[in-house]
Order: structure tokens, then sequence, then C-alpha cells
């Protein structure tokens, strides 16, 4: 009988072994940790996904931009985000990444519909060479019909107040450009003109002219560490006002990573309860200055932000 005891408190004791991760924490592949400092409370933030100043749009005022049909659409050749749809007149057409296209859904509204007017479906027709049957529609909650490329519903900014302007590109990371496909149209940093982030992993590997190899999220924006972190435990030194400047890596799946290393690949569940992805048991983060794919605002910041390797070092960091 004591053999048998023996036995399986040996067999469980094993077991629990096994959960503990390689960030020097038990219980769960979600490690919990805790921050150097006061802990922020948990808070949604700054921007929702619809632009700064009440979430709808920084400074744009109520109507300023007005739903008028699209008539013959074009596309536009720009130098940073490659080919991008705009309406008849030359303003650019945007998506938002709150809404569907299996089906056609739309979630702007209200206020948000001010500050990104919506296309009307009307008498829009395809740019020359794009194609046709990608145009569609979507009803409204209010029983207007709004077009839809490639089911994604199209909008205008409020802030674009002439042809060759995109200043919605990017706000809230949620807006974006419309290519002809009505993919994103945003350039890969090291890609042909037009390619989008639009297909990237969740996490993967882009060869920056100056950094070389470094870690970008599925937006193709840069992604960084904070030297002031530790991995082993797991801790963040970001909290509060920092993490507006620096926003978490939300979780990514293990299987939605290419190129980038997956040892120490958990789950950080902050004390201020959002979640965080952490490479190497390294808690990662975005910065809020980096613009477009890219951008590299963020290296070396303070002498504490860096870039990340693929093997979750930190890029050009001294010692």
């Amino acid at each position: 009988m004591n053999t048998w005891r023996n036995a399986s408190l040996a067999v469980t004791t094993v077991a629990l072994l096994a959960l503990t991760t390689a960030c020097g924490q038990e219980n769960s592949p979600s490690s919990t940790g805790q921050p150097v400092g006061n802990a922020a409370p948990a808070q949604q933030p700054a921007d929702s996904g619809y632009g700064s100043d009440g979430g709808y749009g920084s400074g744009a005022e109520a109507g300023a931009a007005t739903a008028r049909e699209a008539g013959q659409l074009a596309v536009w050749d720009s130098k940073e985000l490659g080919e991008v749809l705009t309406d008849s007149e030359g303003f650019t057409l945007y998506r938002f990444d709150k809404d569907t296209a299996r089906p056609p859904a739309s979630a702007c509204e209200g206020d948000c519909a001010k500050t990104w007017p919506v296309v009307p479906a009307g008498n829009a027709t395809a740019a020359a060479g794009t194609d046709a049957s990608l145009l569609g529609e979507v009803t409204r909650s209010d029983g207007t019909k709004q077009l839809t490329v490639a089911g994604w519903p199209m909008y205008r900014y409020a802030k674009d107040t002439g042809p060759g302007e995109a200043n919605g590109q990017g706000v809230g990371n949620t807006w974006f450009a419309a290519a002809p496909d009505g993919k994103k149209a945003a350039v890969n940093a090291d890609g042909p003109v037009g390619s989008t982030p639009a297909d990237l992993a969740g996490l993967s590997v882009r060869k920056d002219p100056e950094l070389g190899d470094i870690v970008v999220d599925k937006r193709g924006m840069t992604v960084y560490r904070f030297k002031k972190d530790s991995a082993w435990p797991m801790k963040s030194a970001c909290t509060g006002d920092c993490l507006k400047k620096w926003p978490v890596v939300a979780p990514v799946p293990k299987n939605d990573v290419e190129g980038v290393t997956t040892k120490g690949f958990v789950t950080f569940d902050r004390p201020d309860g959002i979640q965080q992805q952490s490479v190497d048991c390294w808690p990662v983060y975005t910065f809020s200055g980096d613009a477009k794919p890219g951008d590299t605002n963020g290296q070396g910041v303070g002498g504490t932000w860096y870039a990340v390797s693929p093997e979750a070092k930190l890029v050009g960091a001294a010692g």
C-alpha cells in the first residue's frame, strides 16, 4: 500500500512540475507577474479604435465631411501606401477593422460616422483596370446603402481636406486606406509598392535596413522590449501612462508565429488586468510613435526601449 501511495505522489509531483513555465513562474501557461512600482487599474486604452478625442478622431468636427456619392472610383499610387482606392474627386477611401466583410456589416455608427462619413453605394463605378465584381453594398441600420469593396464597407475621413491625403491611415490601429481589392493599403518596409501586412502572421520577422532582422506584429508594426522589465520572474515596469505610449502586444497563438522563437512564449496576466504576449518570457510592446509599418521610432528611446530580434534579444542595445 505504501509503495502504491509513494508512486502516486511521485506522478503527481511530476505533473505539477510540468506546469511550471520557463519564466520561473508556476500555476499555468498564463503567468501572473507583479509590476515594478504601483500597478495601474485595469482600463481601456484612451483610443477605442475610432481615434483620439472621445474615440472618434482627433479634432474632427461633426459633419466636417459629408456622405457624398463616390462616382467613378480611381487608384492613387501613393509612395508610402502603394495603390490606394479613391473617389472621383481623389479623396482616399478607408476600411475599418471592427467591420466585417463576410457578411458585410458596419460597426461605425453615430459620432463615429461623423468623423468617418460612409460612402453611399449610389453611382459608384469601378476604377479602370480593377475588378468591378468586388463592388457591392451593405444596408446600414438606418436603411441607407453603403458601398463595399470585397465586402468591406467604405468610408472617408473628416480630416482629409483634399485629394492625395491619407490622414486616417492607422488611426486607432483600426482604420486603413483601402487598396483596389479591398485589402489594407500599407507597404511592408522591405516589400514592393502595394504589398500589405494584412496577411502577416501574428508575429513574424522583417529585415530592417539599419537594424537587421526584427520582430513585427500582424500589422507590420515593430515590436519592442523594455530594459527595465525582467523575465525571471516575469515583471513589467511599464504601467499606467507608460502603456499609452507603449501598448502591449496582445496574446498571439503559437501556431500564428513565423521565424520568431517560441521559447518562453506565454501569456503574461498583468496585475492591471491586461493580457500581454511574452517572447522568451520577456513582455513585448509596440510604440504609439510608430505611424506605419517599417517605422522604428521607438528604437533606443530613453536608452531603455529596443526592437526585438527573432531570438527575443534587444537589437542594438549596449551591454
